[in-house]
């Protein structure tokens, strides 16, 4: 569990490669990139690493922003390899995640669970060796109102780019991710959950709870 001042790497999961980089499954990525941006810092590749490495704050709130390099379902060696490479535990972990159970607009912190089907999650459980670790699920939607259109759809839905109606709202989205993220280095990650889990930008039909 991150406690208040334990937060030191960020890992945001997605697919490298220009041909992935607007796609809803790297939308980890986009909030990264966000961070950085914000804080005039930029992402070097880290091949002892296999991801592109940046760095914001300094001293007691510095924070590691890691981008794997090794596509989706092998994301957990690069974060494996960071943490041990900097010697950081489980509990001073996050990992931001695409999320097809919630719509575009909403959150959802938790300090454990199963990968619900994602494989970058599975990657990572896999090589932590546990599925207690922190992860923000960011809500991209769902290609479908029924369980056999969602399957049917899924791969091209993820692998797509939120489309020109969808961007002000992702941005919102990206603004939120990065404030979550100061909240939880600030508060950790109990405090932090009720402001993050409450945000609902997502329009008024797709907003029910999930």
């Amino acid at each position: 569990m991150i406690e208040s001042g334990d937060l030191r790497l960020v890992v945001g999961l997605g697919n490298p490669g220009e041909k992935y980089a607007a796609t809803r499954h790297n939308v980890g990525f986009m909030a990264l990139e966000l961070l950085t941006s914000r804080e005039g810092s930029r992402f070097k590749a880290m091949s002892r690493l296999q991801a592109d490495l940046a760095d914001v704050g300094s001293g007691g709130d510095r924070l590691r922003l890691l981008m794997p390099t090794t596509y989706m379902n092998e994301s957990g060696r690069s974060i494996r390899a960071a943490l041990d490479w900097f010697d950081l535990g489980i509990h001073q972990l996050i990992v931001l995640v695409d999320d097809m159970a919630l719509p575009l607009g909403r959150l959802r912190l938790r300090a454990g669970g199963g990968a619900g089907g994602h494989n970058g999650l599975k990657s990572t459980i896999q090589h932590l060796g546990t599925q207690e670790f922190a992860r923000l699920r960011i809500g991209i939607g769902a290609p479908g109102r029924n369980p056999e259109e969602r399957r049917a759809r899924t791969v091209s839905h993820v692998l797509g780019q939120f489309n020109r109606a969808e961007e002000p709202l992702l941005q919102e989205v990206l603004r939120e991710v990065v404030s979550g993220l100061d909240r939880i280095q600030r508060q950790g990650l109990d405090r932090a959950g009720n402001a993050i889990n409450g945000v609902n930008l997502a329009p008024a039909a797709e907003s029910d709870p999930v």
